[in-house]
């Protein structure tokens, strides 16, 4: 196993690692299928054909690894080596085979997929979701079986409440992670559509587009008038430190002489439960 994909896999099925005891298998790819719970649903075609090439030339380097099912093998892990070998024009792949159950098969193909950063927030979202479910566990479950902290699940489970619309331009990466967390709060529908809508028209930041959030309740004398807010860089740095680090938005309103105060947004009673922890271990 790679060592890109750190201590998470071995961690949670030691034997997914590939050794010289090992019986490597050459195995047909027509009695092969990708994994169904496999949480990326796009590959790279540049990548796949770059690998393909290699494949070609060397072969295939490192075996992948299957479990038998009814009817041929599912791919545990190694489905762009796969995918690869088809576009190289190979018939027959090495593979390990190995016994794993329907929740060990989900889990490895999650976590393999986040720890190479191969998802996108929304494919991550559904799957934490669909484990979660699939398996009854809770979010401090998931959090210990994927190497992650309740608060990363909390809020990436928090964008599946959103739109469609707007869902689908956190998948094609027009929307960051950052700017769906922003619009969460936001209740009304349309009003989230149009919020995403103008921060992607006027390439908002994601500063921007939480100012904008805040200021929905707020009368303006003028609603088309751009105000230019004067700001200081080193606030707007702790700010953005401050919301990787809690995870929620962060606002440090600076008043006269050294003064001010740090406001800490929470969307739920578990949200703010999961603030209060965090402070009370600093």
């Amino acid at each position: 196993m790679s060592k890109r994909l750190g201590k998470g896999l071995d961690a949670l099925i030691p034997s997914l690692s590939v050794n010289d005891d090992d019986k490597i298998v050459e195995i047909s790819l027509k009695e092969l299928r990708p994994n169904p719970y496999q949480p990326r649903k796009n590959f790279d075609h540049e990548s796949i054909q770059e690998l393909a090439e290699s494949i070609s030339q060397h072969g295939v380097i490192q075996p992948i690894i299957v479990r038998k099912v009814l009817k041929g093998y599912e791919i545990i892990a190694g489905e762009r080596r796969y995918r690869a070998s088809e576009v190289a024009g190979k018939k027959t792949i090495p593979t390990v085979i190995r016994s794993f159950t329907d929740q060990q098969v989900m889990e490895i193909a999650l976590i393999e997929n986040v720890q190479r950063e191969n998802l996108n927030a929304l494919e991550v979202a559904t799957a934490y979701q669909a484990l979660m479910e699939e398996f009854k566990m809770t979010q401090e479950e998931l959090a210990t079986k994927v190497g992650k902290s309740r608060s990363h699940i909390a809020n990436f489970l928090r964008l599946l409440s959103l739109p469609d619309a707007v869902k689908e331009h956190v998948s094609r990466g027009t929307l960051s992670m950052g700017h769906a967390r922003s619009l969460v709060s936001v209740k009304k529908e349309e009003v989230i559509i149009a919020l995403a809508n103008k921060a992607i028209e006027q390439e908002w930041n994601v500063r921007q587009l939480e100012e904008a959030v805040q200021n929905l309740d707020k009368k303006k004398e003028d609603s088309t008038k751009s105000k230019t807010k004067k700001t200081d860089p080193y606030l707007v740095d702790v700010e953005e430190t401050l919301r990787d680090r809690f995870q929620t938005t962060v606002k440090i309103k600076h008043s006269n002489k050294d003064k001010g105060k740090i406001e800490l947004n929470y969307y739920s009673k578990q949200d703010l439960e999961r603030l209060l922890e965090m402070l009370n271990q600093m």
